[in-house]
């Protein structure tokens, strides 16, 4: 989710078979040992899903992993699901673009939210046993709001796992010379084949690898980028040197919060309160409370406590992730030099010139093969691999999921066995890797995809967040309500993108400001959808029946009686580790302030 926006610029350049992409010569070039692990890599993520077949045998197992991982283990999948290319490859590019800012998308637009989603809107997720989120739009409002979700959310699901599939093809072409085809073929095949033979748990444990791998690869990077820069403060000096001398365009890259009073003040073109209520409310709330691509890997805990625990510890580990995806971006603006000893300048991909051959987005590959010897380049590779095919597969795993139980289920065949299912889950696992396969080559030979893809999840999931928390936290929102507040709300953001795409003027109404970038929009398109879902779904309920008390049992607060936890050790207590998150979390927004 969260690199969403600056994929929009990697993608700029896809028209005409992938553009300058395709002109760009290898930046490094693998030695055996290199070789070698890459494919001990494939050859571990495969063996995972055939020692794992076994255990994926019917509908809860295949879907759900049979509601046995521990809190650990969902926490760290629940974040890797999220570690794609957006984040690997996009923000550390927003990053050199636009400074540390791009670290908002890490802290208000994530920590907030998956604090919520573990402490408050879990236990309904799991007590009522939803395979879902659309599962839970079904217990609480009916099969109509159920419908229009999944079949949105599976449509997205698939445009996004092309993306990843495209963004890993282009960058092994950037960075190591690698044919397009090849790299498309060879990953999607190994997701399809892992996913399709352990189903969810397959996917978890490979994304619990796969964190590893990452954090391995490409820790590196930023340790090495801080001693050679002389440490956050030499980093400091030397970009205030640049900008005094005219080598980078003058900004306030290492602050957060100072520059957003007003849309003119910072690079991106957005003012404190989009950040606020659009990011960090909207879309963040949006997408870890109700993308099913994440909530799927909490859902599958052994036990509520696991399930509350599991969101809390993987913000801790969000919130560290700005060390290997934005500091890399930012240390690129002092450290990486030309040939001839002269300071770097990546540029937009429109910009990419021979004077300038390399783009925002290759500056992850750039610090890498500066900083990686034989040996540990295939290591740094291969986190970038395992970043790429942990997005794939958390897409193609929670499109099964949604496709077999909230589709084929309640449309084409009810009443089916359970071992039908399983067998419809595996075919839909390589459905989904088939059409993915087809977005990539969309994305390749059409300018500008990246931004309706953008758009599509704009479309759906902010809308859905008002639908979910108005059914969760309002007994009197009703089944009309539910759906037309899905409806509208999405049609509003629809509206709204249209709008500003034929009168660009337009985007003044929209962000609120004639400063506003593009950047802003999202963010404010996001709020707008949220506030007309919410209100539809308040309108429309006050106007039709509501369910009985007992009807809302499992799925509303007040009308559910949640189990007791047994009482544990304080450091065992998933609200003590809540608070730690908190001031954490307060206390690097005060630091970068």
């Amino acid at each position: 989710m969260h690199g969403l926006v600056s994929l929009s610029t990697l993608a700029q350049g896809a028209g005409a078979k992938t553009g300058m992409f395709l002109a760009t010569e290898a930046l490094a070039h693998l030695a055996p040992l290199d070789i070698l692990v890459i494919a001990v890599y494939f050859a571990m993520v495969i063996w995972i899903g055939f020692y794992l077949k076994g255990q994926a045998n019917t509908s809860e197992e295949f879907f759900m992993a049979g509601r046995e991982m521990t809190a650990w283990i969902a926490g760290l999948s629940f974040v890797s699901a999220n570690l794609g290319s957006l984040e690997l490859m996009g923000w550390a590019g927003s990053a050199y673009q636009y400074g540390i800012l791009a670290a908002h998308w890490y802290w208000i637009g994530a920590i907030p939210a998956m604090l919520f989603l573990g402490m408050v809107m879990m236990p309904f997720y799991y007590v009522c046993k939803t395979h879902s989120v659309p599962g839970y739009l079904k217990l609480r409002y009916g099969q109509g709001a159920s419908v229009v979700s999944a079949i949105s959310f599976a449509f997205m699901t698939v445009l996004m796992s092309g993306v990843n599939m495209f963004a890993m093809a282009v960058v092994m072409k950037v960075v190591l010379g690698w044919d397009l085809n090849f790299s498309i073929i060879v990953s999607s095949m190994a997701v399809a084949l892992y996913v399709a033979l352990g189903g969810l748990r397959s996917a978890i444990f490979n994304e619990v690898l796969q964190f590893v791998l990452i954090w391995g690869g490409a820790l590196l990077v930023p340790i090495l980028g801080l001693v050679e820069a002389g440490g956050w403060n030499g980093f400091k000096a030397k970009l205030a040197a640049n900008m005094a001398s005219g080598l980078t365009p003058h900004g306030d890259y290492t602050h957060m919060w100072r520059s957003l009073d007003h849309f003119s003040n910072n690079p991106m073109g957005i003012h404190w309160t989009g950040i606020v209520f659009g990011l960090g409310f909207a879309i963040s709330f949006g997408y870890w409370t109700t993308d099913f691509l994440v909530v799927q890997r909490v859902l599958a805990a052994q036990n509520l406590r696991s399930a509350r625990m599991a969101p809390v510890i993987g913000s801790f580990f969000k919130m560290a992730v700005p060390f290997i995806v934005i500091l890399p971006g930012l240390l690129g603006l002092v450290v990486l030099h030309n040939a001839d000893g002269s300071l770097m300048h990546l540029v937009g991909e429109n910009q990419v010139s021979a004077a300038h051959p390399y783009s925002y987005n290759e500056v992850l590959p750039l610090m890498l093969v500066r900083y990686c010897a034989p040996g540990l380049l295939g290591l740094g590779v291969t986190a970038l691999i395992a970043g790429f095919m942990s997005g794939m597969a958390g897409n193609v795993s929670a499109f099964s999921a949604v496709w077999t139980y909230d589709i084929y289920q309640p449309l084409i065949n009810k009443n089916a066995r359970d071992e039908h299912y399983v067998t419809v889950g595996r075919w839909a696992t390589i459905l989904g890797v088939v059409v993915s396969i087809g977005t990539a080559y969309l994305v390749m030979n059409a300018a500008g995809i990246m931004d309706y893809v953008q758009a599509l999840f704009s479309f759906f999931i902010s809308p859905l967040l008002g639908v979910v928390l108005m059914g969760m936290f309002w007994k009197r929102a009703t089944k009309a309500g539910g759906f037309w507040g899905l409806l509208i709300g999405t049609l509003t953001s629809v509206g709204l993108w249209a709008w500003v795409k034929l009168v660009p003027s337009a985007l003044r109404y929209v962000a609120l400001s004639s400063d506003a970038k593009a950047m802003a929009e999202d963010m404010y398109r996001a709020l707008w959808s949220v506030i007309v879902s919410v209100l539809v779904t308040f309108v429309v309920s006050i106007f039709t029946e509501p369910k009985s008390e007992a009807e809302l049992n499992g799925v509303v607060y007040g009308a559910t009686k949640l189990p007791t936890e047994e009482p544990v050790p304080f450091y065992k207590n998933e609200w003590f580790w809540c608070v730690i998150a908190i001031i954490a979390f307060l206390a690097l927004n005060i630091y970068f302030w």
